[in-house]
């Protein structure tokens, strides 16, 4: 397990996750409602970034690692996931978005490892609708987590809004990402149908 900056970065995303869930989670009287929304929306930021710190760096330093690769999506599925599970409780996300979201991350995780045991792992590699998926998935989290009017904005509706979205985009993602790969284990069988016919 190779210490470096960019992994040291993902451990740090990993102990935020607690942080964040236990603001909301204070006895009452301690913070201002306002205050526990404003600290729990930058931790989660504040984890945000580094989930795109780490992979940067990890290029930029040439510190890339199969350690690193394991963790980096580990980290991220379980501050999404928390991020939801928290959200639900509080009545500020709706339960389908949140379980088709997390339902998702734990479908496509188990399938790009059966993906990469197969050398396939480039079938089902990140896409442009999981890149737009995940973007509209964070700003929803980050409206969600404050809360309170931004402007004339409400964050709280637009928050909604946008988790909507990104469960529909969530689900058209994973349906690219199946069909990938069941082109690309297709293909493969294929091949060794006819390889096998050759040999003959």
């Amino acid at each position: 397990m190779p210490f470096n900056l960019p992994n040291t970065l993902t451990w740090l995303r990993i102990g935020l996750i607690p942080l964040f869930v236990m603001v909301f989670y204070l006895p009452d009287g301690w913070l201002p409602r306002h205050s526990l929304n404003v600290i729990a929306t930058a931790l989660f930021a504040l984890a945000s970034v580094t989930d795109w710190l780490d992979g940067w760096l990890a290029r930029r330093l040439n510190q890339t690692s199969a350690f690193g690769a394991f963790l980096d999506p580990v980290a991220d599925k379980l501050m999404v996931a928390a991020a939801l599970i928290v959200l639900v409780d509080l009545d500020r996300a709706g339960v389908a978005a949140s379980l088709i979201i997390i339902g998702r991350e734990i479908a496509i995780s188990a399938l790009r490892e059966w993906m990469a045991k197969e050398g396939r792992s480039r079938s089902v590699a990140v896409s442009f609708i999981g890149k737009l998926k995940t973007t509209a998935q964070m700003a929803a989290i980050l409206l969600l987590l404050y809360h309170e009017p931004i402007g004339r904005i409400s964050a709280q509706w637009l928050g909604r809004w946008l988790l909507d979205i990104a469960a529909f985009l969530t689900l058209w993602s994973m349906f690219h990402y199946l069909f990938m790969a069941w082109r690309a284990l297709r293909g493969q069988a294929t091949t060794g149908a006819d390889r096998q016919l050759t040999n003959r």
